[in-house]
């Protein structure tokens, strides 16, 4: 079970916020998308300089999720990690 790690960066160049979440001692390498944050706020086009504050601000959904992606071995990259996307919290029909 993942529980809380920290906010690493923003990643202008992909487009993400890297962070990390831990397994027992161990870190787990996670990601969220912008377009992610930004349709979880309702909003678009957050500014760089406020994407940590953003993630913050979303840090229960955002790790609620992870953690579900991470149960279902849902990994992806190498080392492998969560990366969450829009469609992760998207409501099924």
């Amino acid at each position: 079970m993942l529980t809380a790690g920290q906010f690493q960066d923003y990643d202008f160049n992909r487009m993400v916020v890297r962070f990390t979440m831990k397994n027992d001692e161990a870190s787990v390498a996670c990601a969220i998308s912008t377009d992610a944050m930004d349709a979880l706020e309702g909003s678009s086009r957050t500014p760089p300089d406020q994407r940590e504050q953003q993630f913050l601000r979303l840090l229960d959904r955002i790790e609620t999720r992870a953690a579900q992606k991470f149960s279902a071995v849902e990994l992806e990259g190498n080392p492998p990690g969560v990366i969450l996307r829009a469609i992760d919290f998207r409501t099924p029909l």
